[in-house]
């Protein structure tokens, strides 16, 4: 046993590994986390499909011997054949849509690894039943989850602060050569177990009746609701609650813990208890959903939202548990909860952001599972019975009524993989001069602007003419003044232009900018000329010719999301390459409630002997002018003592020696978390 537990458990650390490892390398190179990761996240679930589909057909279509030549020849190229680092003749050189060319990165570098790690689980537990006839295999499946969960905390804690991720892809690649001896010796010595006694004895024994459709169907349900919540949460927790980095943690280990909890031991789940306890927890989660509010602490909206989602998952994986056939069909059970699994993943991740206008999964899942619970339980208790009818009619009446309000409340709600936008207007009060209309991504405020033809062009939010970003283009203004702008929102920027000025805008999402043309006018009152290049901004200007920019604003890490790539740096020479020499001004708006990006700013400006200025504006609430954060770059010579407005609003960014530069290659979000 400790031989087979041993690689199950290194093969899903190192599958859980790779995740993150891969996309951090291949993020300089697409731009975009939010395409970057939902494409990631794709290819993940595609190749523990097929995984799943090897080990099953290798299983029962080949001989123990066939099965060891043939996995072992499969590992050996994979240590072989496949680059540690995706090789520079994969980098794209084209501004085409990404998701084909990163299929294609992950497909050459870890393809072929990841596929057989994903198959690694239910092979092992397949030659285990074999060999081992009256051990049960399944606590194995517990186990590779436990070393899933491990992997999942473990890297941004214990991996990511200390190794560079070049040198995090060569230890990977280390661990799995490793990993693929100890699958071999393992396979060696089940093929070799498999004796013609123990052959023999498989075909005296007496034939368990082979599943049902409806049990593959059960199976495949009781797989793809839990997968449909976890990621349901995950995006509620997000976009509606905090846009905190590692958030999306917490539902993810919910989720892996309840596949610990169910396969480790049969004693955990009590199908009479969480039958009944279950339906009471969604009718509660249901309420705290309609009764929460903006002035709801975290910790209680966070702690409900693991504690139900950990109950929703116990149950339907305790009820997948209970349902696991014999270990003769053992590989099929795991195929079929494998497709479950992706057709949840499916269902959230890809058809929700083309089908859906808001973020109205959790409110679509919740019903889904409790309509599929009555469903599989019906007639089994009257008490069940009862409950789960009423819960199913409650949270289909709650989804109705959330989805109204939400899209009642809103003046347009436009979604795709980059994230769900709303345009709400406020029109409180009888004075028409203070109604604003404003631009939300989450729970993040993306641009505001006044209604009224008096005051539609005066900038607001985080952009006031106090604001470093106001001081930094104020000073440094001169005839044809040429500033460049890393993200659009509103187009709030815009409004500082004067006739012969040139505004050049770079922003990855369209539909920011479609709606920053529909919505707000902005752009359409700008009085110079303002282009805007769709696309992610670092990418567009690596391909852009010198823009000699008097100020370039890169104001792209609000969110939890951040788009790393643009603080690097290497990022940093690229932008001082397009600002004009002496006197181009760098601004950065790290304006965020989770993160200190301020010293990463200083620290990357002073490894390329530049200088730095922290200026913090105060808010003014009548011009709808917020606080916010801004650190000028500038070039030691340039002649910032002629600012005076910059200068005197300017102070030191605080330094923090500990932190290291941030590059392509390395970076830690874990480090600036502001935990207070």
């Amino acid at each position: 046993m400790a031989l087979y537990a041993a690689t199950v458990f290194l093969s899903a650390f190192l599958l859980f590994l790779v995740q993150p490892l891969i996309a951090k390398l291949i993020l300089p190179w697409f731009g975009g986390s939010a395409v970057v990761w939902n494409t990631c996240m794709l290819f993940f679930q595609i190749l523990l499909l097929l995984g799943y589909a090897y080990a099953h057909w290798t299983t029962n279509r080949l001989k123990p011997k066939l099965q060891l030549y043939l996995h072992a020849g499969l590992l050996l190229a994979a240590v072989l054949l496949a680059p540690a680092v995706p090789p520079e003749w994969l980098k794209p050189s084209g501004s085409d849509a990404p998701i084909l060319p990163i299929l294609t990165v992950l497909a050459v570098t870890i393809g072929l690894p990841y596929f057989l790690l994903s198959s690694t689980s239910p092979l092992l537990q397949a030659w285990y039943s074999q060999v081992h006839r009256a051990a049960p295999p399944y606590r194995l499946f517990a186990l590779s989850n436990l070393a899933s969960l491990l992997a999942l905390l473990a890297y941004p804690v214990a991996i990511e602060p200390y190794l560079p991720v070049r040198n995090q892809a060569v230890v990977w690649k280390f661990a799995f050569a490793f990993f693929a001896l100890g699958c071999i010796y393992t396979a060696w010595k089940a093929s070799n177990a498999n004796t013609t006694e123990l052959r023999e004895e498989a075909q005296n024994a007496e034939v368990p009746p082979p599943p049902t459709r409806r049990d593959y169907l059960t199976w495949i349900t009781l797989a793809a609701v839990p997968s449909m919540l976890f990621l349901a949460f995950t995006s509620h927790l997000v976009q509606n609650v905090a846009s905190i980095p590692f958030l999306w943690v917490v539902p993810l280990s919910m989720y892996l813990l309840s596949f610990i909890l169910v396969f480790d031991s049969e004693r955990i789940y009590r199908p009479a208890f969480f039958r009944v306890a279950t339906p009471i927890v969604l009718g509660g989660l249901l309420y705290g959903l309609h009764q929460t509010d903006s002035d709801t602490r975290l910790h209680y909206q966070l702690g409900a939202a693991a504690f139900s989602l950990l109950v929703f998952c116990t149950f339907c994986h305790g009820e997948l548990a209970k349902r696991k056939p014999h270990p003769r069909y053992l590989t099929m059970f795991f195929l079929m909860m494998a497709v479950g699994g992706a057709i949840g993943g499916f269902l959230i991740s890809i058809a929700a952001p083309i089908y859906m206008p808001g973020y109205f999964e959790l409110f679509i899942a919740l019903s889904i599972f409790a309509v599929a619970s009555l469903v599989i339980l019906y007639r089994q208790h009257w008490t069940s019975d009862i409950l789960w009818t009423a819960a199913a009619v409650c949270a289909i009446v709650f989804a109705v009524v959330e989805i109204r309000t939400i899209a009642e409340g809103s003046r347009v709600m436009v979604r795709n993989f980059y994230g769900a936008l709303r345009v709400q207007d406020s029109t409180q009060g009888t004075d028409k001069e203070t109604w604003t209309r404003t631009l939300i991504h989450g729970t993040i405020n993306h641009g505001m602007q006044f209604l009224s033809d008096n005051r539609y062009l005066l900038p607001t939010t985080y952009y006031g003419p106090n604001s470093g970003i106001g001081l930094a283009i104020a000073n440094t203004w001169h005839m044809n003044h040429r500033v460049g702008l890393i993200g659009l929102g509103t187009g709030t920027l815009s409004s500082y232009a004067r006739k012969g000025d040139y505004y050049r805008i770079y922003e990855i999402n369209p539909l920011v900018l479609d709606v920053a043309r529909s919505e707000f006018r902005y752009l359409k009152g700008c009085r110079g000329t303002c282009d805007v290049v769709l696309g992610d901004a670092r990418l567009s200007l690596e391909r852009d010719k010198p823009q000699q920019f008097d100020v370039l604003a890169v104001d792209a890490f609000s969110g939890d999301s951040i788009p790393v790539h643009l603080l690097t740096k290497e990022a940093f020479e690229l932008y001082f390459r397009h600002l004009q020499s002496p006197n181009g001004v760098l601004a950065v708006h790290v304006s965020n409630k989770h993160l200190r990006l301020g010293p990463v700013v200083e620290r990357i400006a002073t490894s390329l002997g530049l200088k730095t200025l922290e200026i913090d504006n105060e808010e003014i609430e009548e011009a709808q002018v917020f606080s916010s954060d801004w650190v000028l770059v500038y070039r030691p010579e340039a002649s910032i003592a002629s600012m005076p407005l910059v200068t005197s609003a300017g102070q030191p960014v605080p330094s923090r020696t500990e932190l290291r530069t941030w590059t392509d290659d390395y970076s830690n979000l874990f480090q600036i978390w502001k935990r207070e």
